[in-house]
């Protein structure tokens, strides 16, 4: 089976040329069309979602590098459902932390105040984006383990950042 990187010919890194990324897939939804295979439709529109799938996967730095992890043995979307749960080995200073700003979080909502949550979104944001930073720079030295610390403190971001957003369509 081909990776997601081995469709536009690249080598697995977490550092893509988007623009270029972009360009291959236009080219390649073209080739792949099924209109262009007429005898292949079936093939073609096989081929065509796995071309949408691997580039909506790459062109999104987060994705990718879950992806790339992936690609090292480690499924995160596996291993959060298996035996040990979510906490994926985390330490126990940040799940505290995180359940703090889940508690201050919820107290935005119940007040009502998406200014708030706004805030506290911004200051997670700043923490996801140097835990992506750091797990990039171990998916780039083969640091497994550490890529995967980081890439499950993004995970707990992310559905942060979802919540904030929620509070925020809510009040609006």
């Amino acid at each position: 089976m081909s990776s997601h990187f081995d469709i536009f010919g690249l080598a697995p890194s977490v550092d893509v040329d988007v623009k270029a990324l972009e360009a291959s897939y236009r080219k390649k939804s073209l080739e792949l069309h099924p209109d262009r295979n007429p005898n292949a439709r079936v093939e073609a529109a096989s081929n065509t979602a796995s071309l949408n799938e691997a580039f909506k996967v790459l062109k999104d730095p987060i994705r990718r590098a879950f992806y790339l992890l992936k690609l090292s043995g480690v499924d995160l979307e596996r291993e959060e459902s298996g035996p040990q749960g979510r906490n994926l080995g985390l330490p126990m200073e940040f799940l505290e932390q995180i359940l703090d700003q889940r508690e201050a979080l919820d107290e935005a909502k119940q007040r009502k105040d998406p200014v708030g949550a706004r805030r506290m979104g911004e200051s997670i944001r700043q923490q996801m984006d140097q835990a992506m930073a750091l797990a990039n720079q171990a998916l780039r030295d083969g640091q497994v383990e550490v890529a995967k610390e980081q890439l499950s403190r993004v995970r707990y971001y992310q559905r942060f950042l979802e919540e904030v957003e929620a509070i925020e369509e809510a009040v609006a």
